[in-house]
């Protein structure tokens, strides 16, 4: 079963890495003051985090495709980072990429992410982390709907809700 899983997870990433290979991303400089990031250690990310939620936001792992409660979430809103509240996505620019995973085509602010090349998983990616608590959110891929042509491919457990 564990195989029968890890196969889907690596048919999702395939299906959504898309043909780029991230070399025309914009990466935005992060501006965010030092003062207002959240340093914590592993140990108090544990117990404020479920395990779930460590395994993704801190290991960098990912939710399995088609299953995080966000992926056809369509409520108005803005969807904050699980692990600290920063503002990261609004709804309005949420779309549905067909990938597995939520899809937005723009962040709130620019130094809200930080923008990392990612080689893992046998392709180039750009990894996207929270910049107020280092917090993995998942990947941006430049094939997305116009006007931005990116694609931010977020992991459910690393986000919340707010209406």
């Amino acid at each position: 079963m564990r195989n029968i899983s890890l196969l889907l997870i690596a048919l999702s990433f395939a299906a959504c890495s898309g043909n780029s290979q991230n070399n025309n991303l914009s990466k935005p400089t992060n501006n965010m003051n030092t003062k207002d990031k959240v340093v914590k250690t592993e140990e108090e990310w544990k117990k404020i985090l479920s395990p779930e939620q460590y395994e993704v936001l801190r290991q960098k792992g990912t939710e399995r495709p088609f299953t995080g409660k966000y992926y056809k979430h369509t409520e108005n809103g803005i969807y904050v980072c699980a692990a600290c509240g920063a503002e990261l996505f609004r709804s309005d620019k949420k779309f549905d990429a067909g990938c597995g995973w939520p899809s937005f085509s723009d962040v709130v602010d620019s130094s809200k992410v930080v923008y990392t090349k990612d080689f893992s998983a046998g392709m180039i990616r750009t990894e996207i982390t929270c910049a107020k608590c280092g917090g993995h959110l998942g990947h941006v891929f430049d094939d997305g709907p116009t006007p931005t042509g990116l694609r931010y491919c977020i992991n459910s457990v690393s986000i919340d809700f707010k209406k």
